[in-house]
């Protein structure tokens, strides 16, 4: 994967957005818009939409189409050249960056767009209050011994059976890989996650089968929390405090579970999606990072990665 240093153009980039716009000029030349295909992380997917959605006030010769399906179908497509970006919740693998090298003559350059807190989500009545990543291991990974919310030291009183439902994400998603490192992590080992998980297709199913599911625990983005959903405080390990998923304990580096979110491009970006690239590094792109839920990059991370390919 190619690296990529900034440059001071940011703002000449988005001046050149507005002035592209101002002057009405024709995207396609003929009338026609410039379209920009972008799809991956059902983590992003909201995220993505909203910068389209604005994105196409400021630029009216471009359209931007997004798609969902989880990061490994983004990183799919990237690999087969029909997309101008990915959209991926985990770094791509280096296998993957070679398999769209060789396919599409070009090697994948990356951009951080923004940083998530991956929440772990219990119903909104249940008494627990925080965990750790070795409790958290032990309910998801492979010879975990965790099975009752009796086991982590509360009464669910919700839960009649005091059975956990461990509510999780298909395999192709990119929350699911960084959820599985995580646990893993916490044992010293590599884990595997235990079968009969309840393997959800979006970020938004995980949060709102929790919600009507006073046994159930999951993983997904802090920005899909709704008030019928409680936030676990999250530990590395006991006796250590615990932190909530919040922009500031995402930015400061304590709470143990957040990572950036990443679009890849395959090579160097045709101008249009430069551009585009560009505003999303801006203060308003970054903006509505926040207003979405997620963390915003600091301004000079942002610059950096808003720089040439």
């Amino acid at each position: 994967m190619r690296s990529k240093n900034s440059g001071g153009r940011q703002m000449a980039a988005i001046a050149a957005v507005v002035l592209f716009a101002l002057l009405g000029c024709g995207g396609g030349g003929n009338g026609e818009k410039l379209t920009i295909q972008n799809a991956g992380s059902d983590t992003m997917v909201n995220l993505a939409q909203h910068w389209a959605e604005v994105y196409a006030k400021i630029d009216t010769t471009v359209s931007v189409e997004v798609s969902g399906g989880g990061s490994g179908t983004g990183i799919a497509a990237l690999i087969n050249g029909t997309v101008d970006l990915a959209n991926s919740s985990r770094k791509i693998h280096a296998d993957e960056s070679e398999r769209a090298r060789s396919n599409t003559g070009s090697v994948p350059v990356e951009y951080i767009v923004g940083y998530d807190a991956l929440a772990v989500y219990v119903h909104k009545d249940n008494p627990l209050e925080e965990i750790t990543l070795e409790q958290l291991a032990e309910i998801y990974g492979t010879g975990g011994t965790i099975t009752a919310w009796s086991q982590l030291g509360v009464n669910n009183a919700g839960c009649a059976k005091d059975e956990i439902i461990r509510v999780s994400r298909q395999s192709n998603s990119g929350t699911y890989e960084y959820f599985r490192e995580a646990i893993s992590h916490a044992k010293g080992q590599s884990l595997d996650f235990k079968l009969g998980s309840v393997d959800m297709n979006g970020s938004k199913d995980v949060v709102e089968l929790v919600a009507k599911t006073p046994c159930a625990i999951g993983y997904s983005g802090m920005g899909y929390a709704t008030p019928q959903v409680k936030m676990l405080r999250v530990t590395r390990k006991a006796g250590e405090p615990a932190y909530a998923p919040t922009v500031a304990t995402t930015q400061d580096q304590t709470y143990p579970i957040a990572r950036p979110l990443y679009m890849y491009a395959p090579g160097s970006p045709r101008p249009h999606v430069q551009r585009f690239l560009d505003w999303i590094h801006s203060e308003a792109g970054q903006k509505l990072v926040e207003e979405s839920g997620y963390v915003p990059i600091p301004h000079t991370a942002a610059s950096e990665n808003a720089g040439n390919p």
